[in-house]
């Protein structure tokens, strides 16, 4: 009997994996046909609303960057191009997965898609090949670019920005504050101890998401001690929430880690902190610890998104494949499908929901009677398309080559304790991923939760997770 069942689930396992698998098939190949007429129809409309269309990454290459026609490299490095920030040239990040993600229409057209070469011949990603040329003592490398990257520099270099906030952006006092202001520093919300802190807490949200993910559960459930002995800082990151949204970032790494350096560890002059931090806000902190090792007294990563990489394969479509495995099945790995792999349809649900957020918080309110919090969904709308897109693929994905690297620096060169969070029941980051961190750093501890998904890992036990958090805090410091 117990055979039988055995064998009627394996069945039933296998003609759902072939029932998803072929559905998957069909609704993503119209997607992708969507995807690629929308891109027309955005530039029309970019163009008669703003005099101008927006760069997207199925644009073809344009010949030159500036009036001179290149960008000279002052140095080297991988997967990297330059950019201009107020006098200086610096390197940034650029994930080739925003501009290579293969498809049925991306096979068919892909002869329209050409990228700028700048100095010699292309190689692999976003830099197809790095050849050394020595002369007079001089190196010099090979670089390739995608025409939406250089029309953003171009912006920058030219002085010319896109309207802020963009026509299909929300133009809320809540979404432009940080317009208002000289200073662009992230939104910040400071808790805690007002004088004579013993220690500093830091708290970094996933992705779609805001400080509140914190402020709203864990902020009111931490003890009188804890608040009186800890300063306790949540951020929002570069372009969700309350926090600026240029239009003209590219969201990177060091974008990022920048403005989490500008806008706490500077201002309140932070020196040993402990870290906390969720999702895409995991590798962050790994970046911010490496960067810090001598300041961070404790890590705490909940969901930490690592999938060591396969022998052969290409770290950046491995990651993507991974978080975004365009099935339709579950339900929210095809959400992260949609947002990873479709620029066009991506922007039109931010435009559907993001920009009239206002709309759907109050509909909210109305069928609930105003009973439940939505927080969350502040969270989940308070973000623009180009920020929201840029940080998947340049953070999520394009990271994904540096993250072991992170995690033996970690591991030998700083002496904290490293504790992991995870729900059993989390679809999007799976638990393997947390005992991935741990096969890299076996001192790290992990804690994988019953019943308990990628939200309410927090959600709905912040209580015990804020007691949980007092002790790692208390064990670090003794």
């Amino acid at each position: 009997m117990a055979a039988m069942v055995q064998k009627t689930k394996l069945v039933l396992t296998m003609s759902g994996n072939f029932l998803n698998d072929v559905l998957s098939l069909i609704v993503f190949t119209l997607l992708d046909v969507l995807d690629f007429v929308l891109c027309y129809v955005y530039k029309i409309m970019d163009f008669f609303i703003e005099a101008d269309w927006k760069p997207c990454y199925c644009s073809s290459a344009k010949e030159a960057i500036t009036s001179s026609g290149k960008i000279l490299l002052s140095e080297q490095g991988e997967s990297k191009i330059v950019r201009l920030t107020s006098s200086k040239l610096q390197l940034e990040e650029i994930s080739d997965t925003l501009y290579t993600r293969p498809s049925l229409v991306y096979e068919v057209s892909k002869s329209t898609v050409k990228r700028l070469k700048v100095e010699g011949t292309s190689s692999g990603s976003m830099i197809q090949s790095c050849e050394k040329i020595k002369k007079r003592r001089t190196v010099r490398s090979t670089f390739t670019i995608n025409s939406t990257i250089v029309e953003m520099l171009q912006g920058r270099i030219g002085g010319q920005s896109l309207p802020i906030p963009r026509w299909s952006d929300c133009d809320c006092k809540t979404c432009t504050s940080w317009t208002s202001s000289c200073k662009e520093t992230l939104y910040v919300k400071a808790d805690g101890a007002k004088d004579n802190a013993q220690e500093d807490v830091l708290f970094i949200h996933g992705f779609i998401s805001s400080s509140a993910f914190w402020t709203e559960t864990l902020y009111p459930n931490f003890s009188k001690s804890a608040k009186s002995k800890y300063r306790l800082f949540a951020v929002d990151l570069l372009g969700f929430g309350r926090s600026p949204k240029p239009t003209d970032s590219l969201y990177t790494l060091r974008e990022h880690l920048d403005m989490i350096e500008r806008s706490v560890i500077e201002p309140y002059k932070v020196k040993g902190f402990h870290i906390v931090a969720h999702s895409l806000g995991c590798i962050l902190a790994l970046a911010l610890a490496v960067k810090h090792p001598g300041s961070v007294k404790s890590l705490t990563l909940l969901a930490p998104p690592y999938f060591p990489l396969p022998k052969g394969e290409q770290a950046t479509q491995y990651m993507m494949r991974r978080v975004a495995p365009r099935r339709v099945w579950p339900f929210i790995a095809f959400g992260a499908s949609i947002a990873c792999w479709y620029e066009h349809i991506s922007r039109t649900i931010c435009l559907l929901i993001c920009k009239n957020h206002r709309l759907w918080e109050f509909l909210t309110k109305l069928v609930t009677r105003n009973r439940i919090r939505t927080y969350l969904m502040e969270g989940f709308f308070l973000h623009t398309h180009n920020a929201a897109w840029h940080t998947l693929h340049n953070i999520i994905c394009g990271t994904a080559g540096k993250i072991e690297g992170y995690l033996d620096e970690v591991k030998n060169r700083l002496k904290c304790d490293i504790t992991i969070f995870h729900g059993k029941d989390d679809e999007l980051i799976p638990v393997e991923c947390s005992y991935n961190v741990q096969s890299r750093i076996p001192r790290a501890h992990v804690k994988v939760f019953e019943k308990k998904d990628h939200i309410t890992i927090v959600v709905g036990r912040q209580k015990a997770f804020a007691r949980e958090l007092e002790e790692i805090w208390r064990n670090a410091s003794g």
